[in-house]
């Protein structure tokens, strides 16, 4: 009895040994496959991390600063009577331009009529925001151009990386000189590489005021959304930086199919800006050189972006189509 049972014990161990057996091969092939894909995932998301600095307000001009509308001087006479040469609007200058009279006090009359029909013109236009009072900076509500310029780079001009990088971690983004500078700063890094741009695009559009905080934001985000994270950013002087799982390893992902850095400016200005399309390498430096050339006291808003932020690593090409459909090879 004994001996039987133990003959049954060994033989269900052996035949649990052996399913044991047949499958620790496909678990290690299941561990494989995990280990590659996360690998993968983690290179990925390297390679897309992005960088940004900005910064800025979208404040109406003070009130008091507004242009007032010019008044014609009064009339030397009274507000209602006068003479033939007297102000205001007496009788003798309304018969005249109604036929009753002649002469010069219908001629004076009618250029009062004009003064008036002007000065009600000027005051409508500057309710409305129209006309040229309405463009002007001390206007309510002024018109706002949106630019922005975006360059694809070989992946040899690791120099932007650094720049952007080091102006990340040290630029004033809490001021207007601060963000001016960092724009010509940036501007200044692209212009003195040509020999490294490969794709370029340009456009402007124009809005007022009260609806460009929301279009600038628009842009903003359209452009953030290409990268699975931020990993390095200074936005009105708040510094963050986060670490990339699988970027520590840059010698090996940069031998990897990458071949383009990407870099987006976007700025909002009271300055009217107008940049041609961008189809050649002249064209890319000129409108760099307009945008780049924004002052602080012009300036409403700046948003810098760049992928892959980490030193090293490169968007493949793959990636530049389908992220950066707009760009145009130079």
């Amino acid at each position: 009895m004994m001996k039987s049972n133990f003959l049954t014990f060994s033989s269900f161990k052996s035949s649990s040994f052996k399913t044991i057996k047949s499958l620790i091969k496909p678990i290690l092939a299941l561990c494989l496959v995990l280990v590659l894909v996360l690998g993968h995932a983690d290179s990925a998301l390297a390679a897309r991390s992005g960088g940004r600095i900005g910064g800025g307000s979208f404040r109406a001009p003070s009130r008091s600063t507004m242009v007032q509308p010019r008044r014609s001087p009064a009339p030397a006479g009274g507000a209602y009577g006068g003479g033939f040469f007297g102000g205001g609007f007496g009788f003798p200058f309304l018969l005249p331009f109604f036929g009753f009279g002649g002469g010069f006090g219908g001629l004076f009359t009618i250029l009062i009529f004009i003064a008036i029909a002007n000065f009600l013109v000027q005051t409508v236009r500057n309710i409305g925001g129209d006309g040229a009072a309405g463009d002007a900076p001390s206007s309510p509500n002024p018109k706002v151009t949106l630019a922005k310029v975006q360059v694809g780079l070989l992946a040899n001009a690791k120099f932007l990386q650094s720049d952007l990088n080091r102006m990340a971690q040290t630029a004033d983004t809490g001021s207007a000189a601060g963000l001016a500078q960092v724009l010509q700063e940036a501007t200044l890094s692209l212009l003195r590489h040509p020999e490294y741009w490969i794709y370029g695009d340009a456009s402007t559009s124009q809005t007022r005021l009260n609806a460009a905080e929301s279009e600038f934001n628009r842009m903003a985000l359209t452009e953030r959304s290409k990268f699975s994270g931020e990993t390095m950013s200074n936005v009105n002087s708040q510094i963050q930086q986060a670490s990339v799982s699988g970027a520590g390893d840059i010698a090996t992902l940069a031998e990897e199919p990458g071949e383009y850095i990407v870099a987006t400016v976007l700025v909002a200005t009271t300055n009217k800006l107008e940049v041609s399309t961008v189809s050649s390498e002249q064209d890319l430096r000129r409108v760099i050189s307009q945008v780049g050339s924004v002052g602080g006291d012009d300036m409403l808003a700046l948003e810098i972006l760049w992928s892959p932020q980490a030193e090293g690593v490169t968007l493949s090409a793959d990636e530049l189509v389908a992220e950066y459909p707009g760009l145009k090879r130079l």
